[in-house]
């Protein structure tokens, strides 16, 4: 029997507001245990909630990134629940009326592109921390309670696991454009919860779902939803029947465990906040908002391609990351060279950041400066070889690369004098590949050109040596 996988998927996007989303506590991630706290995040009778206005603002974003319909007012609930590590015993959160409604996504899963639809994007705060390896006793951290929260709830759209991965990873590529979430999965910014649930193809009722907990990268979340597929797969052919649970995801031993029974939204009894008035999004507000937004990634990949010239897969490369895209658009502005500068953005500054873990941020060398060092290149003052090392020079100082090459030495010979004369050097060296190559050997032509080049320190210019060595050889 063949079997379809259904999917949806509850994603937690942590904001990165610099307080907490109902008091003014810092939402620093690493700050030591139980400092980021006051009344309200401990709970502490008479301490009320006041909204912070940016979280509002975060989720109006997200919601016209995704197309969803925002609510011109919305309600802030309470959802009641026993939270071992969030002090109130309730969460606020929004259920019957949230923010945001119906949206969409457009990912490729590696089957073509596909639209998978939003159902909701909802206003919450974050618990707390349970640390349970410390001895034999429980310690809970409250730093994080209160920590803004947006919840994007999709419709079980996603029918493979790696389109679950590329769901999202372009969430995350959507909220670090917008400037409002790092999309850190390992601290926890950005966390996914996966409703797993199996049926044979052409039946159109869902199966009995699972939910899946505790998956902290793309990999994990493609892992989990195989493992939980096959599982649900193997107890329906045994005879048996899916229980609705959650479940964690044990990355070490590659499995899910059962956690709880699946709880259903009446168990939470959801009630307006009293203390909390209805979340106001006017007109105004909205286009304000609308214009402040960036271009996005796909839009930006197709004017890459339009204004750049570059082929689509260079320009699906910078746009995966919006600081990667502005590097490369300064890079141009100064190098006037757009293939060039994307090659060198593609290849030795990826390659840097990869090696040194680095984001875009912390690279060293600005865009004016690689600029700068490609000008050198397409006016003939270095070769590419010579570039290299001068962009790994640009790492340890503030040089430009035009410095560099002055103070080096390192400004490519383009002398036909003097080219000629190692030519004629390196060919009276070796007598016997010279005979060879006469008769016939042609490939020992690119041993000429390093003899050529270790000789003139890799300085000579490759395309007038190529055109003498030539002229030598054949004549």
């Amino acid at each position: 029997m063949k079997y379809e996988l259904v999917v949806g998927l509850e994603v937690h996007c942590q904001l990165n507001t610099n307080s907490k989303a109902f008091c003014g506590c810092s939402t620093r991630f690493g700050n030591p245990a139980n400092t980021n706290v006051c009344p309200v995040c401990l709970a502490l009778p008479g301490a009320l909630p006041v909204l912070n206005a940016r979280v509002v603002e975060d989720a109006v974003k997200l919601g016209l990134a995704t197309g969803c319909a925002i609510a011109p007012s919305s309600v802030l609930a309470r959802k009641n629940y026993f939270y071992p590590d969030l002090p109130k015993g309730y969460q606020i959160s929004q259920f019957e009326e949230p923010i945001c409604t119906e949206g969409m996504l457009h990912i490729d899963g590696g089957e073509g592109r596909r639209e998978i639809r939003l159902i909701r994007i909802h206003i919450e705060e974050d618990a707390g921390k349970s640390i349970h390896d410390i001895g034999e006793e429980t310690y809970i951290d409250v730093n994080r309670c209160g920590v803004p929260l947006l919840e994007i709830v999709s419709y079980p759209d996603i029918r493979t696991s790696k389109e679950a991965s590329a769901y999202l990873q372009k969430l995350r590529q959507i909220v670090k454009y917008l400037g409002i979430s790092d999309g850190n999965m390992e601290e926890g910014s950005l966390r996914c919860d996966a409703n797993v649930s199996v049926r044979l193809f052409g039946d159109e009722e869902y199966g009995t779902r699972t939910e899946i907990k505790n998956m902290n990268s793309f990999k994990n979340v493609e892992k989990a939803i195989e493992y939980e597929m096959q599982r649900h797969i193997d107890v329906i052919e045994g005879g048996g029947k899916i229980v609705q649970e959650t479940r964690l995801w044990d990355a070490d031993k590659g499995e899910t465990r059962s956690m709880r029974g699946k709880e259903f939204a009446h168990d939470y009894r959801y009630f307006p906040d009293p203390d909390l008035v209805p979340v106001l999004v006017d007109s105004g507000m909205l286009e304000r908002i609308r214009l402040e937004l960036p271009e996005f990634p796909e839009d930006r990949e197709r004017r890459f391609v339009e204004e750049y010239c570059i082929p689509a897969y260079d320009a699906a490369v910078l746009t995966v990351e919006r600081e990667v895209a502005d590097y490369f658009e300064e890079t141009v502005a100064v190098s006037g060279d757009a293939k060039a500068a994307s090659n060198w953005v593609m290849g030795e500054v990826m390659r840097t950041l990869k090696e040194k873990y680095l984001d875009i941020a912390e690279f060293a060398i600005s865009p004016e400066r690689l600029g700068g060092l490609i000008r050198l290149i397409g006016n003939g003052t270095v070769s590419n070889t010579i570039a290299k090392q001068v962009f790994e020079m640009m790492q340890t100082g503030e040089a430009t690369a035009e410095e560099i090459v002055e103070r080096e030495g390192l400004a490519q010979v383009s002398d036909t004098g003097a080219i000629e004369a190692t030519v004629d050097a390196i060919l009276a060296a070796n007598p016997k590949q010279l005979a060879d190559y006469r008769e016939g050997k042609t490939k020992l032509f690119g041993f000429f050109v390093g003899q050529c080049m270790a000789r003139m320190k890799g300085k000579g210019n490759p395309q007038m040596l190529n055109e003498v060595l030539k002229s030598r050889l054949d004549g």
